[in-house]
């Protein structure tokens, strides 16, 4: 239940942060925005570490990370940032977030299906499949103009 309750919490999060977002990019630029975005995200968690999880884990202990392509974390949360801003700016915010959460739901299910990244392995299902086709299909109802 509490996996549900922060995924909620987390969607709700991403959309207003991608209006917010947009709304600076308005009156910047949109690597300005995404800069800003990631500077105060840095500061953020390095206090929250600091205060919650120090003893837990050293600075140091990213050198340790096995896979060092895993640290490209926040060099793909700069593009997510552009790539919200933009698509938000350009579909406004529900359609734009319709289409990231069914992209989402894609490649989510190609690292399952596939195991790529370390991720367990997991067996095709088919209604894993007609969920995706029924997101799109959702989609394409949703845009629907009369």
């Amino acid at each position: 239940m509490w996996g549900i309750i922060v995924a909620l919490i987390s969607g709700a999060l991403m959309s207003v942060q991608g209006v917010f977002n947009t709304g600076v990019t308005k009156q910047t630029s949109t690597w300005l925005a995404s800069a800003w975005v990631a500077f105060s995200g840095f500061v953020v968690a390095i206090a929250l570490w600091a205060i919650f999880e120090r003893n837990q884990a050293g600075i140091f202990s990213l050198a340790q990370v096995d896979h060092k392509y895993m640290l490209l974390g926040g060099v793909i949360g700069a593009f997510i940032t552009w790539t919200v801003i933009t698509a938000m700016a350009g579909l406004g915010p529900a359609k734009a977030v319709l289409l990231i959460v069914i992209s989402q739901l894609l490649i989510a299910y190609l690292i399952e299906l596939f195991g790529w990244f370390g991720v367990e392995k997991a067996d095709f299902q088919w209604t894993k499949l007609v969920g995706i086709v029924v997101s799109v299909v959702g989609f394409i109802i949703f845009q629907w103009e009369k």
